[in-house]
């Protein structure tokens, strides 16, 4: 199996749950915020799916600035978002080779170092699962007791 395979099913073994958390929230709640400093719901949401999305598309293109640029989207719904933005990002995961997983990429301009793909992509994943961690806080303050485990494999 390559890396971008193993990838791909690390990903969606937590992104899976996020889908799940996501398809809880009722519209209604789209501006819930647990505090007064939180973001809303639905930018919580939004911040995840599209930040993993400007990741691997600057994975895959080599060039960092990309993961700068904003994602312009009109579709409101967050179940429909989480669909094709999971969708969006497991194919740019898919088309990664084992050498685009060892490039580096000069991100000292964003982040002030230099790291290989495989490096940025964990740091996806890490940045997802933070978010993920806050939107089981958002989900409960909702009044959901029945969550999913933190991730789901296979």
């Amino acid at each position: 199996m390559n890396q971008a395979s193993q990838f791909v099913q690390y990903f969606l073994a937590h992104r899976n749950v996020t889908i799940e958390l996501i398809n809880k929230i009722e519209k209604e709640y789209y501006d819930y915020k647990p505090t007064p400093t939180s973001m809303s719901t639905k930018e919580l949401v939004t911040h995840m799916l599209f930040a993993f999305y400007r990741f691997a598309k600057a994975a895959k293109s080599g060039d960092p600035m990309s993961f700068k640029e904003k994602v312009e989207e009109t579709e409101t719904d967050l179940q429909k978002l989480a669909e094709m933005y999971t969708e969006k990002t497991k194919s740019l995961l898919e088309s990664l080779t084992d050498e685009d997983f060892k490039r580096m990429l000069d991100l000292t301009k964003i982040f002030g170092v230099q790291m290989s793909v495989a490096q940025f992509l964990q740091s996806a994943m890490d940045h997802e699962i933070h978010h993920k961690g806050q939107l089981f806080v958002y989900v409960r303050g909702m009044g959901h007791t029945e969550l999913p485990m933190f991730m789901k494999r296979g």
